[in-house]
């Protein structure tokens, strides 16, 4: 049963806390489970956590949709044409593997602080998934649907919004679920290392004013954050494409 795997970790809980009330905390980067929920049910009752929660749903939201909406347009070009594919191989192997994290000095130089450098990290994250799964997935396209539309003369638009797309479809969804992830990694990352707002900020706020029940609170936040958002697109994922959600990328 699947509430089996919640023993574990409840277990733990329970053991922290009774260790907490046996022993104490002598220290001042701890906090009991007990001073943990409290401080969480303070963060959701007085507005501060749908604030900084905004923030960085936000930021995260225009990123994906800036930089996967890119990496989706280049894989289409990039997946049909082999010849082009070829050409930016190597600029692709070069500029993928640079954590996005290390442009920001970069970013903060252009953008300054706030919203618009933020944005422009968590693009360049969420490009790379779209591309390289999205490009797979198009040249996996079956051939034989791109030689009946050449033979009916469709324009490469008409191609891509006819065949290529509803082809590549279950897979180019599958990239924008781990871009997703990304971003929301990549929002909360820039937020703990520069950006004066939204939950990571909120998180080394709490550690700077020596709060570790808040900090683990927010903490504990995030990773609900992400589970959800995990969970709402893989269960859109196998509604809308079933077993073919399953299929690995070529």
């Amino acid at each position: 049963m699947k509430w089996k795997g919640i023993i574990v970790p409840l277990a733990l809980v329970v053991i922290a806390q009774a260790g907490a009330v046996i022993y104490g905390i002598h220290s001042d980067s701890l906090a009991s489970p007990w001073q943990i929920l409290r401080a969480a049910l303070t963060l959701l009752t007085d507005g501060t956590l749908w604030a900084m929660m905004r923030q960085t749903l936000l930021a995260a939201l225009a990123g994906l949709l800036l930089g996967g909406g890119a990496g989706l347009a280049c894989a289409i070009v990039l997946g049909l044409s082999p010849s082009l594919s070829r050409l930016f191989r190597y600029p692709i192997e070069v500029f993928r593997p640079i954590p996005s994290i290390a442009i920001l000095p970069i970013f903060l130089m252009i953008y300054g602080f706030g919203y618009r450098m933020e944005i422009a990290i968590i693009a360049f994250a969420c490009f790379w998934p779209n591309l390289i799964i999205g490009q797979a997935a198009v040249a996996g396209v079956e051939p034989r649907l791109l030689e009946v539309s050449r033979v009916l003369g469709l324009g490469f638009g008409a191609r891509v919004a006819k065949i290529v797309i509803p082809a590549a479809l279950p897979r180019l969804f599958l990239a924008f679920r781990l871009a997703a992830a990304v971003a929301l990694i990549v929002a909360v990352t820039v937020e703990i290392a520069m950006n004066p707002q939204g939950m990571g900020y909120e998180l080394m706020s709490a550690q700077s004013s020596l709060r570790p029940d808040a900090m683990f609170a927010i903490l504990l936040y995030i990773g609900l954050l992400g589970w959800s958002l995990n969970a709402m697109l893989l269960f859109a994922q196998h509604r809308l494409f079933g077993v073919a959600a399953a299929a690995p990328p070529t």
